[in-house]
């Protein structure tokens, strides 16, 4: 809830607005589980290497998303798009960034020794996992499924991170 309206986010956020930050989750959060698997293989002693890896990575396709976004919505309206359009493009697609928060949170972890670079890894990979599952049900909450979908939802967000895992461990084994 915030105090200025006394309404939740999703509510003042919409509908479509959440879908397209939920989109942006989970597409961030695939993509950082990708760069997770590229990282682990290239910097096996590296947690910080591989953290670096995964935020630039990240800003990267955020600043893609932005400006794709920004000459789409310029074409289509046929106008210069204007900073405040520019900004709100912009906070619309940080959640691509957002979704790399937790992952880079434990690689650093790795990186000042609290906890070996395997192990930060893999903590990586499991926040990963459980973020695209906190994705699915909130997804689902949102279209009002019941049990079934949302167990289907989270099954097919899970399953492309399970899929990256798998990909992990044979590029890394």
């Amino acid at each position: 809830m915030t105090e200025e309206t006394g309404r939740p986010i999703a509510a003042r956020i919409g509908r479509a607005g959440m879908g397209e930050r939920l989109g942006g989750f989970i597409y961030g959060t695939i993509v950082v589980l990708a760069v997770l698997v590229a990282g682990a293989r290239a910097y096996a002693h590296a947690a910080g290497h591989i953290a670096g890896l995964v935020a630039a990575a990240s800003g990267a396709l955020w600043l893609a998303h932005v400006y794709a976004h920004a000459l789409a919505s310029s074409d289509a309206s046929r106008e210069h798009l204007s900073r405040a359009e520019l900004r709100q493009i912009a906070r619309r697609e940080a959640s691509i960034l957002e979704a790399a928060i937790p992952p880079v949170a434990a690689l650093l972890l790795g990186s000042i020794g609290v906890v070996s670079t395997r192990v930060a890894v893999w903590i990586a990979f499991a926040l990963g996992l459980i973020v695209l599952a906190a994705q699915g049900i909130v997804f689902a909450r949102i279209e009002r499924l019941g049990v079934i979908g949302t167990i289907g939802v989270v099954l097919a967000n899970l399953s492309l991170g399970v899929l990256l895992v798998g990909l992990k461990l044979l590029v890394t084994h």
